[in-house]
C-alpha cells in the first residue's frame, strides 16, 4: 500500500491535471475566437476609415457648427471604462481599469465630477466596490459586440451630453494591434473631434455642399459617427480580450505541465525509496532468522 506522501503527490497530479484540461480547452476556445474577432474588426474597419474621412474634411470645410462639436467648460466628465465579462484573461483589465482610475483621479483633482460608465462585469465589480458613481453598465456585450449594442450605448451617453449631465466623455479602452500585442488606451468620444490623417502627406479636404442643410446632415451624420467609433471600440476590445486570455492559459497549461512533470519525478522518488526500505526490512528478516 503506498505511504500518505505518495498518495498526496498523486492527488495533486490529478488536480493538475484537471486543471490543465480545463486551460488547454479554453485555450483552443480563445484561439477559435480570435479568428472571428479579428475578420469583424478587418470588416468594419473601411466603414470606420469613410467616416473619418468624411467628418475630417467637413470640419476641415469650416462654417459649420454642432453641440457635438463644440467644446465646453467640463464640470462633470464622463469616463467610459471597457472591460470584460469574465476573468481569466491575464493582465487585460488590470492594465484599463489602472489608466482609468488614474484619470479620474485626475478630474477629482480639478474639482471636477465623474460620472463612471462601465463596460464588462469587471469594471464594475471594481468601480462598485470603491463606491464610484457608476451612472450606467453594461454586461454580456463584450464577447460578441453586435451593432446594437454600439447603439445602445452610443444614445445613453449622447442623451447624458446633450441633456449637460456630463461635459465630457472620455473613453478608455484596449487597441488590438497583433494577437501579441495589445495596448491599454484613452480616447475622447464627446465632444466629437475629427480625426488626424495617418499618413506622411496631408490629405486634401473635400468640399461639401449641404442639402437640406448643413445642420440638419449634421444631426444625422454625427450619432452614426459616435456610433460607428463605439462599435470599433468594442471590436478592438473583443479581439484584445480573446488574444489575452488565450496567452494567459497557454502560458497556465505549459505551468501545469511543468509541475507535472515535478510532481511525477517526485513521486518516483518516493515509491523508490518506500520499494528500497520494504526490501530492506525484508533482508534484515531474513539475515535475523538465518542467525536464528
Amino acid at each position: 500500500m503506498a505511504s500518505a506522501e505518495l498518495r498526496l503527490i498523486y492527488r495533486r497530479i490529478r488536480s493538475v491535471q484537471s486543471t490543465m484540461k480545463i486551460t488547454r480547452a479554453m485555450e483552443l476556445i480563445s484561439t477559435a475566437r480570435i479568428g472571428k474577432a479579428q475578420s469583424r474588426l478587418g470588416a468594419a474597419r473601411p466603414y470606420a476609415a469613410k467616416l473619418d474621412e468624411v467628418i475630417r474634411n467637413v470640419a476641415a470645410a469650416g462654417g459649420t457648427s454642432h453641440p457635438l462639436l463644440e467644446e465646453r467648460e467640463v464640470k462633470t466628465a464622463g469616463v467610459v471604462v471597457v472591460t470584460s465579462d469574465r476573468g481569466l484573461a491575464g493582465g487585460y483589465n488590470g492594465a484599463v481599469i489602472r489608466l482609468a482610475e488614474y484619470r479620474i483621479r485626475e478630474h477629482l483633482a480639478q474639482g471636477r465630477r465623474v460620472s463612471v460608465y462601465v463596460v464588462g462585469k469587471k469594471a464594475q465589480s471594481y468601480f462598485g466596490y470603491r463606491k464610484y458613481d457608476i451612472e450606467h453598465a453594461w454586461l454580456n456585450v463584450t464577447d460578441l459586440p453586435v451593432y446594437a449594442d454600439a447603439r445602445m450605448i452610443a444614445n445613453v451617453l449622447l442623451n447624458d451630453y446633450v441633456e449637460g449631465s456630463v461635459d465630457s466623455v472620455e473613453v478608455f479602452t484596449t487597441r488590438y494591434i497583433s494577437a501579441l500585442t495589445q495596448m491599454p488606451i484613452h480616447r475622447t468620444l464627446l465632444p466629437i473631434v475629427a480625426p488626424e490623417t495617418d499618413g506622411e502627406e496631408e490629405a486634401v479636404p473635400i468640399g461639401y455642399s449641404f442639402e437640406p442643410s448643413p445642420e440638419e446632415i449634421l444631426n444625422r451624420l454625427l450619432p452614426r459617427y459616435l456610433e460607428g467609433s463605439i462599435f470599433g471600440i468594442l471590436l478592438d476590445a473583443s479581439a484584445s480580450e480573446h488574444a489575452a486570455r488565450r496567452r494567459a492559459m497557454k502560458a497556465a497549461t505549459e505551468n501545469a505541465e511543468e509541475l507535472t512533470r515535478i510532481l511525477t519525478r517526485g513521486a518516483n522518488q518516493a515509491r523508490q525509496a518506500e520499494i528500497t526500505t520494504e526490501i530492506s526490512e525484508i533482508v534484515g528478516g531474513a539475515v535475523a532468522l538465518g542467525d536464528g
